[in-house]
């Protein structure tokens, strides 16, 4: 489990409880092992460990280069997309994400994912767009059909 720092760390003893063995990091090392979870999971790797399953939930970034590593190095590996979802019930579309060659919904068909299938890029990229109006109208030219609105603001 990885964080900025030290202070940003949570849920630390309910993760150990259900963990066999738990790797703490921060980013700044100020307590665990120092660097990003990537790198301790390549340092696990290296020191011999095998793992049969990797499963990643926090940032998208994270995820994303969780995933990128977990597939070089053949461990299977879900994500859970929660990060993207707002209203839960596949309405808005905000949570919309290309999961191999099929258009998901991370709210009603997730929000657990096999990582190595999903379009991080895409899901970042989207995530951004809605920061702004321009972004929103960009969504709804670009998906046609199958936009949903996600935003609140679109009036559809």
């Amino acid at each position: 489990m990885g964080a900025k720092t030290k202070d940003l760390m949570i849920l630390e003893k309910e993760m150990e409880a259900v963990s066999g063995n738990l790797y703490v990091t921060t980013d700044d090392g100020s307590y665990g092992r120092k660097g990003m979870v990537t790198q301790t999971i390549q340092e696990l790797i290296d020191e011999g460990k095998q793992y049969d399953l990797c499963i990643a939930i926090g940032p998208m970034i994270m995820m994303k280069f969780v995933c990128k590593l977990t597939k070089e190095l053949g461990i299977p590996t879900i994500v859970s997309l929660n990060p993207i979802m707002v209203d839960g019930t596949g309405m808005c579309g905000a949570c919309r994400v290309t999961v191999g060659d099929q258009v998901k919904f991370a709210c009603v068909d997730g929000p657990e994912f096999d990582g190595h299938l999903v379009n991080f890029d895409e899901a970042m990229k989207r995530q951004q767009i809605y920061k702004t109006a321009e972004g929103r109208a960009m969504l709804k030219l670009q998906e046609g059909d199958t936009h949903h609105g996600g935003c609140g603001h679109c009036g559809e």
